[in-house]
Formats: C-alpha cells, structure tokens, sequence
C-alpha cells in the first residue's frame, strides 16, 4: 500500500487584526485600555532622577537591544511603556537603567516565544548590576504595574491603521514604525498624547511622504480622529523627525537604515505637511 502523504505548503499564519469578527471588539478595547493605561508626561518630568537625556538614553539602549537580539517592535514598546508606568507612579529613586533593564526581559517574556537570559542582556549592559537586581526589579515592576502588561501601544495601532491602505505598502509601514519608534524617545510631548493619536499622526505622515495620500476617510469614520484633531501631535512628529538626523542618539536612524526596513530612516522628510 502507498502510504506517502503528500503535504501542503505550510501556510501564513493569520493575523488577528485581519479576521474581521474580532476587528471592531480589538478596536474598541485598544481604545478603551489605552486611557486606562496611560503614563502622565507630568509625572515623569518631575522625577528628581529622571531627567530628558537619561530617559531617552535609555530608550536608545532599549533599541539597540531589541536589535541585537531581534525582538519584536510590539516587545520594544511595551518594555518602553511599562518603564514610564512605573516613572509615572513609584517614588523609586536612582534606578532608571535597572527599571529599563528589567522591563525588556519582562516584556520579552511576554511577547516573545523565546526571550533573551537575563545573563545576555547584562552583559550589553556591562555588567552594571547583579542578576538577582534585575530579577528583584522585575517582581517590583509586575508589582508596580498590577500585572497589566497587555497595554495598548503605538505599534498595536499601526497594525490596526495599515488595514486601510488602498493597497498594501511596506515602505510606508516601515516609515510609520520609524517615526512610532522616533516618538518614543521623549517623554514630552508624546506621553502627552494617547498612542493612538501618535500612531495615527505617524500613518498620515508616512502615507503623504510615500504616496502623497492623506488619513484616509475610513479611519476618520473608525476613530472619529480628524487631521484637525491629529495635527498637534503631526507638527511635533514632524518636527522631530526634522530634528532626528542631528541626534547624538543614534539606534532608531540606524536600525530603519537597514534593507528589511528599506532605509526609510533616509527618506527626506517633506518640506510641507499635507494637513487637509
């Protein structure tokens, strides 16, 4: 008897964002979380030892980590997202580089089917702290946080935002992760804004400077967000991605110069932004 099988091509698997019973039940709980989840840029600014540079020095290192060990974009945010809960409410002092080294295995574990050791993340970090730290601080982040680690983010909107291209375009989505990814580096003015308008300020930007389209109509109808009420968030998105090439801090332009990002750090951003 023949008992050969033939197999089938192993299939992509199915994004959720794309399986539309479940599109408007995402939409409506990303929507609803992120102003539950929310960090204040007040709170942080205030923070005796946590000043602008120091942050976004962290973040820098944030990148270039989730580069060398190839994490997901969506492990990067969130690790961003539960340091600047734990700023926002703990009177934790001194500890900054430790919170972020923390909140990136953390966030790994829970994005990530195989996470770095904490072992290869402090030997980037030079050894700056023992094991046991970063485990301890690991247990007073879940605590901080109240174990909510599935916060909504920027790159979790992005993908919701991409599904109404007229078509498919990947070098606009790079450049709209580029410029998510860009936004995370200050505190003020993005924690300011929910994620979702910076994502949203980040999609038109990068959609205009691709194909000179504009958010389209279909998003206006899903998130009742207009240019007008994008365009706060849109002139500071701008303004820093004018303002990025001259940064000392230098691991997002260099991670979107890479070719699976199709260089869209190198894109000249335009001289006037599309805001009708």
């Amino acid at each position: 008897m023949d008992m050969s099988v033939l197999l089938e091509p192993e299939e992509k698997p199915p994004n959720i964002n794309e399986v539309a019973d479940y599109h408007q039940d995402i939409c409506r709980s990303l929507r609803e979380k992120e102003v539950q989840y929310k960090s204040r840029a007040g709170d942080v600014k205030r923070r005796p030892d946590t000043s602008r540079s120091m942050r976004a020095a962290l973040v820098d290192w944030l990148v270039m980590a989730g580069e060398e060990y190839e994490l997901q974009s969506e492990t990067l945010h969130l690790a961003v997202d539960y340091t600047d809960r734990l700023l926002s409410s703990s009177l934790l002092q001194g500890k900054l580089q430790l919170v972020g080294i923390a909140a990136l295995p953390l966030a790994s574990k829970f994005e990530q089917s195989h996470p770095p050791r904490t072992a290869e993340l402090l030997h980037i970090s030079e050894n700056a702290y023992a094991r046991k730290d970063v485990l301890r601080m690991e247990q007073l982040l879940l605590k901080g946080l109240a174990f909510d680690l599935a916060a909504p983010t920027i790159h979790q909107f992005l993908a919701q935002y991409f599904l109404h291209q007229q078509q498919a375009n990947s070098r606009v989505e790079s450049l709209a992760m580029f410029l998510g990814e860009l936004s995370l580096m200050d505190a003020d003015p993005y924690l300011n804004y929910l994620p979702s308008i910076t994502a949203g300020a980040a999609f038109h930007r990068a959609l205009y400077t691709v194909t000179g389209k504009s958010w389209p109509e279909s998003l206006i109808q899903k998130t009742g967000y207009t240019l007008e009420s994008l365009k706060p968030c849109l002139m500071d998105l701008h303004q820093t991605s004018l303002r990025a090439p001259q940064q000392a801090l230098w691991s997002v332009q260099e991670k979107y110069k890479k070719a699976k990002y199709q260089g869209v750090s190198l894109i000249n951003p335009p001289e006037i932004l599309n805001l009708q």
